[in-house]
């Protein structure tokens, strides 16, 4: 520690130097504020054991609030930030209606990216990367700057984005009853982050003409997930995520303001699922299409 830090420590209490120490380091995204049903510290700690071992995990509790939700996430992100790196993004879940029905829902979620879960391209990954894992079609958006957190339409997003990023998203609903989670419970799991192969940027148009362009190709395109002999394995409309992709981000950015929180220009946002959520299989290629698009290159995963 250097004299200035040495300095600055003693004028602070140790919580308040761990706080000042963590936002510095930008691994924490939100701060834990105790509520009566958040899963204490052993608990937690029993959850990335299993998460380590890729073994189920105890549920949250049916009782669970969404306040409860909110501090056993923030002590979650907290433990994956130490083990898989700075705060890369976050990520918009059960954007999709048809996603949100299955875990009994009408809203969406967020959780964060940490760098070490994104993939290059390409990627070889286990089958059984997870406790629960799965796969789906997702889509990325890189922040330009700050002026998205105002952003109130997917005009308006865009023109505070610089690049469209082809995403497969490799999430673990990591709880020994998957079926019983609800939207609660997914916002208490990270929304299930763990893994992600990202692909070739697309970069966003500078001119009004060609942001409209692009607006529309998003809202409009047919993403597909085929196999390596091309036939589909799911996927949807970009205009089955909340009417229009970069809606997700409209949403995100009020989610996150409400925690005292606000994207950051070069952090990466995924929007949802355009797909079901898919169970990886041993020798399956996955490649993913966005249709209608020009210029966004297909992202490939492949699992062992």
């Amino acid at each position: 520690m250097s004299a200035p830090t040495s300095t600055l420590a003693r004028s602070l209490s140790a919580a308040a130097l761990a706080a000042l120490l963590a936002a510095c380091a930008g691994t924490t995204p939100a701060p834990i504020v105790q509520t009566p049903g958040c899963l204490s510290d052993a608990q937690m700690d029993v959850w990335m054991a299993d998460q380590a071992a890729r073994r189920p995990t105890v549920n949250p509790p049916a009782t669970m609030t969404m306040a409860d939700a909110a501090c056993t996430r923030a002590k979650l992100q907290q433990r994956l930030a130490a083990q898989s790196g700075p705060l890369a993004g976050y990520k918009a879940g059960l954007t999709n209606p048809a996603v949100q029905k299955r875990f009994n829902t009408d809203q969406p979620v967020w959780g964060a990216l940490y760098e070490r879960m994104l993939l290059d391209n390409g990627a070889t990954v286990a089958a059984t990367f997870g406790a629960r894992p799965l796969y789906e079609a997702d889509l990325l958006v890189r922040v330009k700057d700050a002026g998205i957190n105002a952003a109130t339409t997917p005009a308006e997003v865009l023109q505070h984005v610089d690049q469209i990023v082809p995403f497969i998203e490799l999430p673990d609903l990591v709880v020994q009853a998957p079926p019983q989670l609800n939207g609660v419970g997914v916002s208490a799991i990270n929304v299930g982050a763990r893994l992600g192969v990202r692909g070739a940027p697309l970069a966003v148009p500078a001119d009004p003409a060609g942001q409209a362009r692009l607006l529309d190709q998003l809202r409009d395109m047919d993403v597909r997930l085929v196999d390596a002999q091309g036939d589909r394995l799911g996927g949807g409309k970009g205009s089955d995520v909340l009417g229009h992709p970069l809606n997700a981000v409209v949403w995100l950015a009020g989610a996150l303001k409400a925690q005292g929180l606000a994207l950051q220009p070069g952090q990466l946002v995924s929007l949802g699922s355009f797909s079901a959520l898919l169970p990886p299989k041993p020798g399956l290629k996955a490649t993913l299409h966005y249709d209608g698009v020009p210029g966004l290159q297909p992202v490939t995963v492949t699992f062992r």
